[in-house]
């Protein structure tokens, strides 16, 4: 009797993991909701590409005046992420993502309306503001919804619609004038921003400001009306109840020891991620796709057909082969990449085997879009949305993405001076810091597969009373 009902135990546990690891309809459309987010994010990074002729034309800009224009951007996602933490801490992950539509859509409006050149630079530093708050709140909206078997891939949907606003955006700007295309980019703002109130709250930020009923009723909403979400919903109050007795949610409250960890591990991967050359390689990729004898539009379809599939098989393979393994792999090919574009640079410079550098030039890039995709480019954001604890989530999402934009700054203004310097030596230092990455992540970077993000949090942050939480 008694293997009979260990039997039944093991039975029923399995098949309540299963049902766990199917997504609800709830789920999956609030998913879409969220991520119509990051498709706005994407379609505002690849505006300027397009649109430049067309701006400088009808508005008689100069180069420097463009330059502005393309630059504010990183200057208003800074803004934006200074404030991204706090306002989704006190006002909801919901409205954060609503407050950041509001300010895409007066940006879009601004730029779509006009005449001269300091309108451009309001609309695109809104737009800036916007993506600041979106590149924090939809990742870490989406792991506070999703179960941990289907976390990692859910989140990674962030970045999979990234690629797809950039690539579309570039793709259909080339047939549009300029002002259509803005106006297009409000489209997905509106969808977002009108749905939003059909979704739930996180459960997570109810449980924090202590609502948590509706905390509940918002987990099995999600989970499904026959799901049994008292074991979650408990464990999820017990932790959050068991963090606030510690500290307040403040920008003092993060630099404490006990988060000491996350901190690096959160950190150090989006600096890692910024100066590995993303920047460089996708400010070049047309000069090398043009010098390797291919067009500009080959070379954009050429780099949307690696990117767009590298980035959903990261999504796939997420929940799967796991966190730390994608990013080992995707920093290898990174530095590969690097590697390459640096040895075509030499041998060019060399006046060396000058018919093979272009083609090696074209592989290396291709080489690292990939790779840059696969991992590098969304699992720092999964990982980051995982790895604090909710009281001091905002301050911790805040300054992380803060960095985020700061570095991105970082790289995009000093990469032609690199270039200037050494062709070379500049795609060698990216790929020092790719194969410093590799390290990185193989001594201090955890694995959060299947495990709920109770369980990874405390086991990074000290917590003084863990042992009534049940976690381990």
């Amino acid at each position: 009797m008694d293997s009979k009902r260990k039997f039944s135990t093991r039975l029923l546990s399995s098949i309540r993991e299963e049902a766990r690891s199917v997504p609800t309809r709830v789920l999956i459309l609030t998913t879409l909701v969220a991520v119509s987010g990051s498709y706005v994010f994407g379609s505002a990074v690849g505006y300027s590409s397009p649109a430049q002729s067309g701006i400088m034309d009808d508005l008689n800009l100069d180069v420097a005046e463009y330059s502005l224009f393309g630059s504010i951007l990183t200057i208003g996602a800074m803004v934006g992420a200074i404030v991204s933490g706090s306002l989704a801490d006190y006002a909801g992950r919901r409205v954060a993502m609503g407050f950041s539509e509001l300010c895409c859509i007066l940006g879009w409006l601004a730029i779509v309306f006009s005449k001269v050149s300091w309108w451009l630079y309001v609309g695109r530093l809104l737009l800036g503001c916007g993506m600041g708050i979106l590149s924090y709140v939809v990742p870490v909206y989406i792991a506070e919804i999703t179960t941990k078997d289907l976390r990692g891939g859910f989140t990674a949907i962030h970045q999979l619609m990234i690629c797809f606003g950039v690539s579309l955006t570039y793709l259909i700007g080339a047939y549009l004038n300029w002002r259509v295309l803005a106006l297009i980019g409000t489209i997905p703002c509106l969808a977002q921003l009108l749905s939003l109130s059909f979704i739930p709250e996180s459960p997570r930020w109810l449980a924090k400001v202590g609502r948590w009923e509706r905390s509940q009723s918002a987990l099995q909403r999600l989970r499904g009306k026959n799901a049994d979400v008292s074991e979650e919903a408990t464990e999820i109050r017990d932790f959050t109840e068991a963090f606030q007795q510690q500290t307040e949610d403040s920008i003092m409250g993060l630099f404490q020891l006990q988060y000491l960890k996350s901190l690096t591990v959160a950190v150090g991967l989006i600096v890692l991620q910024q100066f590995g050359g993303v920047n460089g390689i996708a400010f070049y990729a047309s000069s090398i796709f043009v010098s390797a004898g291919f067009s500009k539009s080959i070379g954009t379809v050429a780099m949307v057909i690696v990117q767009i599939p590298m980035t959903a098989l990261g999504v796939i393979l997420m929940d799967k082969s796991g966190r730390r393994p994608l990013l080992l792999i995707s920093a290898s090919g990174t530095c590969l990449g690097c590697v390459l574009a640096s040895l075509s640079f030499f041998l060019q410079d060399s006046h060396k085997w000058t018919e093979f550098s272009p083609i090696l030039a074209l592989v290396g890039v291709l080489v690292f879009t990939g790779s840059f995709s696969l991992g590098m480019g969304g699992i720092p954001w999964v990982i980051m949305s995982e790895i604090f604890p909710i009281n001091v989530k905002g301050s911790a999402g805040s300054f992380v993405t803060f960095v985020h934009w700061l570095c991105s700054w970082i790289v995009s203004y000093t990469f032609n001076f690199l270039m200037t310097w050494n062709s070379a030596g500049t795609f060698l230092i990216f790929s020092s810091i790719c194969g410093f990455t590799i390290l990185f992540v193989a001594k201090l970077v955890p694995e959060t597969k299947g495990r709920t993000l109770e369980e990874v949090q405390a086991s990074l942050n000290k917590i003084s009373n863990k042992e009534d939480l049940n976690l381990e």
